[in-house]
């Protein structure tokens, strides 16, 4: 069975390590609510290097293009910061549907509030 892809964006900190490990997180939950999770932060920076303006572009682009792509956009976490709101402009321009993960939790639970 083929899963819908579903887009990852957050409010991420300053922190790296907790930033992975909350993606990393995130996407878990996605997945099991039955979702294919991309999520941009956990593997761009292996090989980009954001202080690097080009690079910090391609991956802007990167992450818009994968958006594109997606059948869901996903707002995790909490606070919403200027990515996250391009995101949701971006979704809603491309007709994608933006939703929390609470809300995708909410759905897969068939109304039932799940942890996550």
């Amino acid at each position: 069975m083929k899963r819908p892809l579903a887009y990852i964006t957050a409010k991420w900190s300053e922190n790296e390590y907790k930033n992975t490990e909350d993606a990393a997180r995130y996407c878990r939950a996605v997945y099991d609510a039955g979702f294919t999770p991309v999520c941009p932060l956990l593997f761009l920076p292996l090989f980009l290097n954001d202080e690097i303006p080009q690079e910090h572009k391609d991956g802007i682009d990167i992450g818009r293009d994968l958006l594109r792509r997606a059948h869901v956009l996903v707002v995790c976490g909490h606070g919403i910061d200027e990515t996250v709101k391009n995101d949701i402009a971006v979704a809603e321009r491309l007709r994608i549907t933006a939703t929390t993960l609470d809300g995708i939790l909410t759905v897969k639970g068939q109304g039932r509030k799940r942890d996550g």
